[in-house]
């Protein structure tokens, strides 16, 4: 119920917004209320880019960690975004969107021997919704028409940078790869969930915090490119599948079958005996040890090249006759 209560929430915030601001600017019939350079603007924005997983799989030579330094290059998959922005005046905006990303990580992309060792991997993908608040450090400046060289008047750039914060709902289904074929992890119970003794199964909508920066630049009297970089930080830890500690194996095998065995531990089975391996190198999982860091909430990202196309007003005047 929550859920739902924050996705209508996130919805409707743009419009009420645009819808109110309106009512007040339509009482002041010498149009005081808004400077006519400072005019409120509706938008509708364009996203397309990269996305990147920040998590247990995969990333930097360390313990998976939810920021930026375990960016992995080579799991870079593509984003694409939809959104309504209602632009107050010439330094806050609102903005709701819709945002769409593949996520993936691979331990074997690491040389950090427990996780290399580990070897999982998965696939997911994530569908967004957000609201958010953005702060711009310039004002606008509407460039001329044709950026005619020399030409008197206004002046023919508009670049503006802006930071954002807000919240959004979103929802994922991890995936492995087994026998050549993509399997939904969830209801393998890889981590024991639902299983006599096992965590409860986790649910597969969360909560996320978007924040970041951007930077836009007009091109025309209605149109604007730019590129705007994007964290999400989550509430969940199982985007990737993997938060806690090994399950009995054989109990995941007799419950879920031969196929959730495997999922649940494909390990390479050697590691350094500083890592936990004996004198031969050989490692064998057993239950309760450590299989993800749940203390560590699952993060993603966005680098988007966006698009915004600024909605006409149309005003009625009142004929004088």
């Amino acid at each position: 119920m929550q859920k739902r209560l924050l996705i209508l929430f996130l919805f409707i915030i743009p419009i009420c917004a645009s819808a109110q601001y309106g009512n007040k600017v339509k009482k002041k019939s010498d149009n005081s209320f808004v400077n006519k350079k400072n005019k409120p603007s509706r938008q509708i924005v364009v996203g397309i880019g990269a996305c990147n997983f920040l998590g247990e799989l995969g990333g930097a030579n360390q313990i998976g960690t939810h920021f930026v330094k375990d960016f992995e290059f080579s799991m870079t998959r593509p984003s694409a975004a939809l959104g309504y922005r209602y632009k107050f005046n010439r330094f806050f905006a609102l903005k709701g969107g819709l945002y769409y990303c593949m996520e993936s990580g691979n331990d074997n992309t690491t040389k950090e021997p427990f996780r290399q060792n580990r070897n999982l991997s998965f696939r997911s993908n994530i569908f967004e919704l957000s609201g958010q608040g953005e702060f711009y450090f310039t004002k606008e400046q509407q460039g001329h028409l044709y950026r005619i060289k020399n030409a008197k008047g206004k002046k023919s750039y508009d670049i503006q940078a802006y930071i954002f914060g807000g919240a959004g709902v979103f929802h994922f289904n991890p995936q492995a790869k087994y026998q050549g074929r993509w399997v939904y992890l969830r209801p393998l119970s890889t981590e024991g969930e639902g299983l006599p003794g096992g965590p409860k199964e986790y649910s597969l909508y969360s909560i996320c915090i978007p924040y970041g920066l951007g930077v836009t630049e007009g091109i025309r009297k209605d149109w604007t490119v730019g590129i705007e970089i994007g964290m999400r930080y989550t509430f969940t830890d199982y985007i990737d599948d993997v938060s806690g500690l090994y399950y009995n194996n054989d109990l995941i095998r007799q419950y879920k079958g031969d196929m959730a065995a495997y999922l649940a531990d494909p390990s390479l089975h050697r590691m350094p005996p500083q890592y936990g391996g004996d004198n031969t190198g050989a490692w064998q999982a057993a239950p309760g040890q450590v299989r993800g860091h749940s203390n560590h909430k699952d993060a993603y990202m966005f680098t988007n090249i966006t698009v915004s196309y600024k909605l006409k007003t149309h005003r009625k005047i009142k004929s004088k006759f």
